[in-house]
C-alpha cells in the first residue's frame, strides 16, 4: 500500500471539508443514487400494473402533497430539536415505506389505493427531511468557504441524480421495478446509519422556544421580513411551475411528435444534467460580490429550453440549450445557499429553508394539472413561449428589487437576532468590523 492511500480519510479531505460535511454529502449521494432511480420505478410499477398515465399522476401527486401539508412543520420541528435525529428518523421512515412498495410490486398485484399511501409515507418523510438536511449542511460549513463547499455538494447531488436515473433505468429493464424499489430502500437505511453518526457535539445549543405556532411566526418573520428572500421565492414559485409543466408535459410530447420519440428527449435532459455539474466546477472558484445579483442573471437561460421546444429546435440544438439552461441554474443554485448560510441566523435556517421550499413548490402541481388546458386553448406552440415569457418576467421583476441587487458578499454568518433587519443595511452596519470577522 502506497503512502497516499495509507492516509486517513480525514488527511485527504480539504481542511474545510470537515467530518459532518463528508458524511452529509456520502449519504445525499447515497439516497440521491437510489432515489432518482425509484421516481422512474414507481411510474412502471403502476404502468407494469395495468395503470394509465393518470394513475401515475395521481402516484406522483400523493407523493408532493405532503410536502405542501407538512414542510412548515418539518422546518419548525427541526429547529426544535438536533437536526440530526429529524434526519434520521425521516429516512427511517422512507425506508420502510420504499421496502413496503417494493415488497407490494414483486408480490404482484399491487393496489393503486396502496402505492398511493406508500409514495405519501415517503413525501412525508421528506418534508421533515429537507428543511433539517439544509440546515445540517448550513451549520457544517465554514463561512469562508460556503461557497466552494456548497459548490461541491451540488456537483456531487447533480452527478448521483444523472447516475442514479441512468442505472434506475437499466435495472428496471434487468430486475423490473420492485427490485430499484428495494434498492432505494437500502440507500436510505445505509444513509440514515450515516447521518446518525455526525458529531453534534459542537453544534451550537439552541434556545428553548415558546412552542411550535411560536416558531413558526418567528420563522414568518424571518421571511416576510427580508425583501430579497420573499421576492426571489416568489420568482421561483413561476420559474418552477412553468420549466415543469414544460419539462413533464410539453417536452415529451414535442419529442414524440417532432424530434424523434423519447431517446432525444432523454438525451437533451442528461446534457442539462451534465450542465449542472459543469456549473458547480465553475462556482468551485468563482465567487461573485454581488451573488444575488450574478444568480439571477442566470435564471433568464432557463427561459431556452421552453423557447427551443417552440421552434422546435433540432436535437443538437436543444442539448446545447440544455447544458446552457444546466450551468446557469446551478450558479443561482450556489449563489442562493451562500446567501442564506451568510444572512439568516443558525437557529432558524430550517424554518427559512421550510418556507423556502413551499413558497418553490406551492405553484407546480397546479402548473402541471393546466398544462394540458392550456395547450388546447392556445395552442402547444404558444404555450411553450407563455412558459419562456414568464420565466423572463419574473426574473426581470425580482431584479427590482434593491437588496437582490445590492446584497454583496461578505465575511461571517449571519448572528441570532438579526431577524427584521434589511440585508444590506446589516452589511452596511457591520462593515466598520469586516477586517475583525476575517481574522
Amino acid at each position: 500500500m502506497s503512502s497516499r492511500t495509507a492516509l486517513p480519510l480525514s488527511r485527504r479531505r480539504p481542511a474545510w471539508a470537515g467530518r459532518n460535511y463528508a458524511l452529509l454529502t456520502a449519504a445525499a449521494v447515497i439516497t440521491s443514487l437510489g432515489s432518482h432511480g425509484a421516481l422512474t420505478a414507481a411510474a412502471f410499477a403502476v404502468l407494469e400494473d395495468g395503470g394509465s398515465a393518470g394513475d401515475v399522476g395521481l402516484v406522483a401527486a400523493a407523493r408532493t402533497l405532503p410536502l405542501l401539508v407538512f414542510l412548515l412543520i418539518g422546518g419548525a420541528v427541526a429547529d426544535r430539536v438536533p437536526r440530526h435525529r429529524v434526519m434520521v428518523a425521516a429516512n427511517a421512515l422512507n425506508c420502510v415505506s420504499q421496502a413496503a412498495f417494493a415488497v407490494l410490486v414483486l408480490a404482484g398485484d399491487p393496489q393503486l389505493w396502496q402505492m398511493m399511501l406508500l409514495a405519501a409515507l415517503c413525501g412525508t418523510g421528506t418534508a421533515f427531511f429537507s428543511p433539517a438536511a439544509e440546515g445540517m449542511l448550513f451549520a457544517s460549513v465554514p463561512a469562508e468557504h460556503a461557497n466552494r463547499a456548497f459548490a461541491l455538494f451540488r456537483m456531487a447531488m447533480n452527478g448521483a441524480a444523472i447516475g442514479g436515473a441512468a442505472l434506475g433505468g437499466a435495472m428496471i429493464a434487468a430486475f423490473g421495478a420492485g427490485w430499484v424499489l428495494a434498492v432505494d430502500a437500502a440507500a436510505f437505511a445505509v444513509a440514515g446509519l450515516l447521518r446518525a453518526a455526525l458529531d453534534v457535539g459542537r453544534v451550537a445549543n439552541r434556545a428553548p422556544s415558546g412552542g411550535l405556532l411560536a416558531d413558526l411566526r418567528e420563522g414568518w418573520t424571518e421571511f416576510r421580513t427580508r425583501p430579497w428572500l420573499w421576492g426571489i421565492v416568489l420568482q421561483f414559485s413561476v420559474v418552477v411551475a412553468v420549466v415543469g409543466a414544460a419539462d413533464a408535459v410539453y417536452g415529451p410530447l414535442v419529442a414524440r411528435e417532432r424530434l424523434g420519440g423519447p431517446a432525444p428527449w432523454g438525451l437533451a435532459l442528461a446534457f442539462f444534467g451534465a450542465g449542472t455539474i459543469a456549473g458547480a466546477v465553475l462556482m468551485m472558484v468563482w465567487k461573485p460580490r454581488r451573488l444575488l445579483l450574478a444568480g439571477s442573471l442566470c435564471v433568464f437561460p432557463l427561459a431556452l429550453p421552453s423557447a427551443g421546444l417552440a421552434v422546435p429546435l433540432p436535437v443538437w440544438a436543444l442539448c446545447a440549450v440544455m447544458f446552457v439552461s444546466g450551468a446557469a441554474i446551478e450558479v443561482f443554485g450556489v449563489n442562493w445557499m451562500t446567501a442564506l448560510h451568510q444572512e439568516i441566523p443558525e437557529e432558524k435556517f430550517s424554518r427559512v429553508s421550510a418556507y423556502d421550499w413551499l413558497g418553490s413548490v406551492s405553484l407546480l402541481p397546479l402548473a402541471t394539472a393546466m398544462a394540458g388546458p392550456v395547450e388546447s386553448a392556445f395552442g402547444r406552440t404558444t404555450a411553450l413561449w407563455g412558459c419562456a415569457t414568464l420565466v423572463v418576467v419574473a426574473t426581470a421583476a425580482v431584479l427590482t428589487v434593491p437588496d437582490v441587487r445590492r446584497l454583496t458578499r461578505r465575511p461571517g454568518p449571519a448572528k441570532a437576532g438579526s431577524a427584521g433587519v434589511p440585508a444590506t443595511a446589516r452589511a452596511a452596519s457591520r462593515a466598520a468590523g469586516a477586517r475583525d470577522a476575517a481574522d
